[in-house]
């Protein structure tokens, strides 16, 4: 559900019909929100759009972007000896070389092999880490535990992400600093303003990208000082529709987007969060895959996360991902779809008689309840992969989805069928090829060499 504003919103700003959000300045220039309740920051409207999805998501690929929509982000912090343990136990990462400065895609997985939480795990002491997005779970599994090492949630932090390949020059400016120095996978403290922050190079949208961190108090000082600096690289304010479409081009599956985590199958979980946990609403399951919720969980390997897994100790899952690995059942590809299969979508809301599930360009949020959309994926009539994240890359001019598939039909170039439609409606299969994995193959943040871009600063 959208919510568009009326007038008198812009005009009298300090009185809102509805909480905005707290992680960014009234904008007078938006006209459509959507509100969520279970979103990050429940019971608030949020921007849809800034300035055009379209013009967001072009930002991120010839320019750079800040986005505050990630807020709150779970942060949670883990101190104590046995802190790296605990870490050790519960990811199916390597933490042998976890060096203080610096930070990994953390993956955690029940004992099925499946993904239960997957985010930010930075290390900023001998004995202190700091999580984004990875806590309930983390949280879970230290109080059910025997370890000496203390947690607590972060309640007076933000997240900014700012990416692109203007980004470095853009968070230069504001900090007044040269941040070359700063690997992949790094993190340091800087100053904006005056003001501490972290500021790490990392990124999910696939190109050149940072996030900064920051005191809540500061929150809305830093965004301004940003937004301020970035005005001279084509900085542009990025909206929910636009980030949810970049996971998907970046090759990067998003939990609740392309793929849902098991946690309410985990008694000790529920119980551990109370009747809350209990409480919360399910996803609604759109799609050709049905209301099986089992169909659409994914373990790392399928995810295209085999390379982070390190069996070199023992974790939750180890077992299953071990006989996954040695004979892999899917691969995560990219799947292009088909132009004039797509259109006939589209041709049919002009015809007489039921029509096709209508396909939006941009993502769309369905409002006060979470959305999950999933495909199955044909070859010859029968199911090979599932298909989700299904987004328009307006770059490409190509409509896309990440797909989980069975290896057999994996090769670049394989034909395959979506299948478009909830069971029950009308359905069509959408024929679709095999393309490259990641889409967006080219600057890959990790690969990308800082020393090519001046700075203006003293190193």
């Amino acid at each position: 559900m959208s919510l568009t504003y009326p007038s008198n919103i812009a005009a009298d700003a300090d009185k809102p019909m509805l909480p905005r959000t707290a992680y960014a300045p009234f904008d007078e220039d938006v006209a459509l929100y959507y509100y969520s309740r279970t979103n990050l920051e429940p019971g608030s409207v949020l921007p849809l759009e800034y300035s055009g999805w379209r013009n967001e998501v072009t930002a991120w690929k010839e320019n750079c972007y800040l986005h505050s929509g990630l807020n709150p982000a779970q942060t949670y912090r883990v101190k104590g000896p046995d802190a790296l343990k605990l870490f050790s136990d519960i990811c199916v990462n390597g933490l042998g070389n976890f060096r203080i400065g610096t930070l990994k895609h953390a993956i955690m997985c029940n004992e099925a092999g499946l993904v239960v939480a997957h985010g930010v795990l930075s290390r900023v002491a001998e004995d202190e880490f700091v999580t984004h997005f990875l806590a309930p779970w983390t949280d879970y599994k230290l109080k059910a535990g025997r370890y000496d090492a203390v947690g607590e949630y972060i309640n007076d932090g933000f997240v900014f992400q700012v990416a692109g390949p203007r980004s470095l020059e853009t968070l230069e400016a504001a900090a007044g600093e040269c941040l070359h120095d700063i690997r992949f996978g790094a993190h340091r403290p800087s100053r904006i303003g005056g003001m501490d922050v972290r500021i790490l190079r990392m990124g999910m949208a696939g190109n050149l990208g940072y996030e900064v961190h920051g005191k809540m108090k500061d929150v809305r000082a830093i965004y301004a000082a940003i937004l301020k600096a970035g005005a001279a690289f084509g900085i542009a304010k990025l909206g929910r529709a636009a980030y949810q479409m970049h996971h998907t081009e970046a090759g990067f599956p998003q939990l609740y987007v392309h793929f849902p985590a098991p946690l309410h199958e985990d008694k000790g979980f529920l119980d551990h969060h109370g009747e809350q946990a209990r409480r919360r609403l399910p996803p609604d399951l759109v799609g050709s895959m049905g209301a099986d919720m089992k169909l659409r969980y994914r373990n790392p390997i399928e995810l295209g996360w085999g390379k982070t897994i390190r069996f070199d100790h023992e974790f939750i899952g180890r077992a299953a991902l071990e006989r996954e690995a040695a004979q892999p059942r899917r691969q995560m590809v990219t799947l292009e779809w088909n132009s004039d299969d797509i259109a006939d979508i589209y041709a049919s809301q002009f015809k007489p008689g039921e029509h096709y599930m209508p396909m939006e360009l941009a993502f769309q949020h369905s409002g006060g309840r979470q959305q999950l959309h999933a495909d199955q994926v044909l070859k010859d009539g029968k199911m090979v992969g599932v298909s989700s994240g299904r987004v328009y890359s307006y770059a490409n001019r190509r409509m896309i989805s990440l797909c989980s598939v069975d290896t057999a039909h994996s090769a670049f170039g394989t034909e395959v069928a979506v299948l478009w439609g909830s069971p029950g409606t009308r359905q069509k299969e959408i024929r679709a090829v095999v393309s490259r994995f990641p889409y967006l193959s080219e600057n890959r943040n990790e690969k990308v060499d800082v020393k090519t871009i001046a700075c203006a600063f003293n190193r």
